[in-house]
């Protein structure tokens, strides 16, 4: 059991990019395609119209898709942002911690 080969992953690349890599990928095409079927379903029993209701679900599984991909992003490199200020200001307060570069902080903040 514990000498069994791991399988390697699939992975699916668009332009020799690994898109499991890329943050919000996923989830935006799985509400983007919910979206659109679900809209397309409705669109189709409230008007019995084929032709207009898979016209109405592509074109909310396409803005439901970019809208989702641009406010995760946002909140993605936000975060991202966020991160590395920590990052540095955890860095700065272990290179400062004991001298008086850091009293001097202590006391400006205080």
């Amino acid at each position: 059991m514990a000498d069994d080969p791991e399988e390697p992953s699939k992975s699916f690349f668009i332009f020799g990019r690994d898109v499991s890599q890329i943050p919000c990928f996923r989830n935006s095409f799985l509400y983007g395609i919910s979206g659109g079927i679900g809209i397309g379903v409705l669109t189709f029993l409230g008007t019995s119209r084929t032709h207009l209701s898979t016209h109405v679900g592509f074109g909310s599984f396409f803005c439901g898709t970019v809208v989702y991909w641009m406010a995760c992003r946002y909140q993605w490199s936000a975060r991202r942002f966020e991160q590395t200020q920590l990052r540095e200001a955890m860095r700065r307060q272990a290179q400062y911690e004991g001298t008086e570069v850091e009293r001097d902080l202590d006391l400006k903040s205080a």
